[in-house]
C-alpha cells in the first residue's frame, strides 16, 4: 500500500471551483478518490480565518472528514488590500512530509508551486498528483506534476 500526503490550498480551490463552474469542491468525493487503497500519512487543508460561523462549520466538516485545518487570520492591510495566503507553509509541510510518502497530492492550480514539485521529484522517488481546474491551472503546475486530475463534475457538490 502507497503513503499519501496531502495538501489542499483552500482559497485556491475555492475561487478556482466558483469562477469555472459557479459551484463547490465535494471535499468528501475528493478524499475518498485521493486516499483509495493507500496508507494516509497526513491530510492538511489551508484555510484563512475570518471567524464567522459558516466558515468555521466548513471548517469542522473537513475535520470530520479527516483533514487537519491549519488557519491563518485574514490580514487587510491600512491601505484597504488584503493578504492571506499559504504558500510557504504549504511548501514547508510538502518538504517535511516528502520523505516519509510515496505520493503528495496538491490541490491547487497555482504556478508558485511548479519549484516545488520539481524539487521533490528530483529529490525524492515519489509521484505528485495535482488536482487543479483545469482552465485555471497554471500550465507550469500541470507539468512538474506526475499526474494532473482535472477537478470536473464528479468533484463538485451538486448546484442548489
Amino acid at each position: 500500500m502507497k503513503s499519501v500526503s496531502i495538501f489542499i490550498d483552500v482559497q485556491n480551490v475555492y475561487y478556482t471551483v466558483r469562477q469555472e463552474y459557479r459551484q463547490n469542491f465535494d471535499y468528501r468525493y475528493f478524499w475518498n478518490e485521493a486516499t483509495k487503497g493507500r496508507h494516509v500519512v497526513s491530510a492538511t487543508a489551508y484555510a484563512i480565518s475570518r471567524g464567522d460561523e459558516k466558515q468555521e462549520n466548513f471548517q469542522n466538516i473537513l475535520r470530520a472528514i479527516g483533514f487537519e485545518v491549519k488557519l491563518k487570520p485574514y490580514i487587510t492591510r491600512a491601505d484597504g488590500s488584503s493578504k492571506g495566503d499559504w504558500d510557504v507553509g504549504i511548501t514547508i509541510d510538502v518538504l517535511d512530509h516528502a520523505p516519509y510518502s510515496d505520493i503528495i497530492v496538491l490541490v491547487s492550480g497555482d504556478g508558485d508551486f511548479s519549484p516545488l514539485l520539481n524539487n521533490i521529484t528530483s529529490k525524492f522517488s515519489l509521484e505528485c498528483e495535482v488536482y487543479g481546474v483545469q482552465a485555471l491551472t497554471a500550465h507550469a503546475l500541470i507539468k512538474e506534476a506526475t499526474t494532473f486530475i482535472p477537478i470536473e463534475d464528479k468533484f463538485l457538490l451538486p448546484a442548489r
